[in-house]
């Protein structure tokens, strides 16, 4: 054991370590701020999805009440064009135009012959 031992501290100081600027530690720091940048990304992506759900129930909402408005104004618009006839509008001061178009007076005549044959 005692030669062993011996062989050991004669050994040591020959054997060259090779430093590689702490490569471990690096690699490690490397590996956590990856994690860190992908854990942001994450939290991130998941905060917009769940914003973008939430503005698009709340602009589902306001289409159906659009909607609404829209089927109630259709409704009045019906409910008011049954009412209108000709004499709500002479009630209402309109009254029929009397157009005159103008008339071209034909170059010449056609007369169709009947055939006797």
């Amino acid at each position: 054991m005692k030669r062993t031992v011996t062989k050991i501290k004669n050994y040591t100081p020959n054997v060259n370590i090779v430093n590689n600027n702490n490569l471990e530690k690096r690699i490690l720091n490397i590996l956590l701020y990856s994690l860190g940048i992908c854990a942001f990304l994450y939290v991130l992506i998941l905060g917009n999805m769940t914003f973008n759900i939430v503005a698009r129930q709340s602009l589902g909402i306001h289409a159906r009440t659009l909607s609404n408005e829209v089927s109630n104004l259709e409704l009045q618009y019906l409910s008011l064009s049954n009412k209108v006839d000709l004499a709500m509008s002479h009630e209402m001061g309109f009254k029929e135009a009397n157009t005159k178009f103008a008339v071209r007076k034909s170059l010449g005549t056609l007369s169709l012959l009947s055939n006797d044959f």
